[in-house]
């Protein structure tokens, strides 16, 4: 029903649909806005109160003390299930819904860097992929604890990192990396799967419905660690990611884009998405399925010191099967899928 131009819901929308939606606005809302919340309200807390204040100051002793976790593994699984079994994030990825897809079976006595693509304005296809119960990613892969590797200034965020914690998110600092690839996980996991959405904030600027632009030409750094550990590396693209929101661009709004992604790690985005009650406009991202598909692992040599040629060698191959699983896939995941093809910016 168009009123004035505006495309209302219908007032029939059965209850479970209006929970995802309220379930998916809170998750983006609290990825989106959650470290800056979490220093205004420690900030507020710090000196507009006379007892909490203290509280606060255990909370920073906490803090120091627990400043490695992010690149340690993260929190334990006990707490990170509770949160990947709960309803909420049920919810959240039934939004959509996400679909994960496996295309081989992985060895659960091995470590492995999952690369996914694209980022999105927010990655839900890898998020809900690898985080939600619900998708059977601990089926699929059995043995292997999975791990989405965020940036380490999410983790310097007072309250917001331990929310991130829960969610069971690990730092992208290199120690982290190295942490997660050399080591094996306690029991019952036998092996690691780490997600790494490589394209990272500046892939999310390049977000637009019905485009498949991946930042990845510059992106070298994940082949060098790989081959510092002989970890295979495995393409992964979300089909869709990017038709969840459309945003405002300008050249002077990506100038500041550029400043804060440069300074800051994160970029401000002016969103485009759907509304509670209409589809016209909104903070919520649109309704449309996300399909994950995880290629074949590429084997990668251990070379402690690789040279910029074996570095670019290996990035050359990983970009080939990357192109190589979009192309496979795209018939059964985009609409009018012989026009759409991988974007390299």
């Amino acid at each position: 029903m168009k009123i004035l131009g505006i495309k209302f819901a219908p007032l029939n929308v059965p209850l479970k649909r209006r929970l995802e939606t309220l379930s998916v606005t809170l998750w983006y809302f609290t990825l989106a806005f959650g470290p800056s919340l979490g220093f205004i309200i420690t900030g507020y807390l710090l000196f507009f109160t006379t007892t909490i204040r203290y509280y606060v100051l255990l909370y920073f002793l906490w803090m120091y003390y627990d400043w490695d976790t992010c690149n340690k593994g993260g929190r334990s699984t006990k707490l990170t299930n509770m949160v990947a079994k709960s309803r909420w994030i049920q919810h959240v990825f039934d939004f959509f819904p996400v679909t994960l897809v496996k295309t081989t079976d992985l060895d659960p006595n091995r470590n492995y860097l999952l690369c996914s693509f694209p980022h999105g304005i927010i990655p839900a296809g890898a998020a809900g992929s690898f985080q939600s119960e619900s998708r059977g990613a601990k089926t699929l892969f059995p043995g292997l604890q999975l791990n989405i590797i965020v940036q380490y200034q999410v983790f310097k965020s007072p309250i917001f990192r331990e929310i991130a914690l829960a969610m069971g998110f690990i730092s992208s600092s290199e120690e982290s990396l190295d942490y997660q690839l050399s080591t094996k996980p306690k029991t019952p996991f036998t092996g690691r799967i780490s997600v790494l959405i490589v394209g990272g904030a500046g892939e999310a600027m390049e977000c637009s419905p019905g485009t498949n632009r991946v930042l990845v030409n510059q992106r070298k750094g994940f082949v060098r660690v790989a081959l510092k550990h002989g970890t295979p590396l495995i393409p992964s693209f979300s089909f869709r990611e990017t038709d969840t929101y459309d945003q405002v661009k300008n050249p002077y709004l990506s100038l500041v884009q550029h400043y804060f992604r440069k300074n800051v790690g994160l970029v401000p985005l002016i969103l485009k998405g759907r509304g509670f009650f209409q589809y016209s406009y909104g903070f919520v991202p649109h309704r449309v399925p996300i399909t994950t598909v995880v290629g074949s692992p590429i084997e990668i040599p251990k070379i402690s010191h690789p040279t910029k040629e074996q570095i670019n060698e290996y990035h050359k191959l990983f970009v080939e099967k990357l192109t190589e699983l979009f192309e496979t896939h795209k018939y059964k995941y985009l609409p009018d899928a012989d026009s759409k093809h991988l974007e390299f910016v």
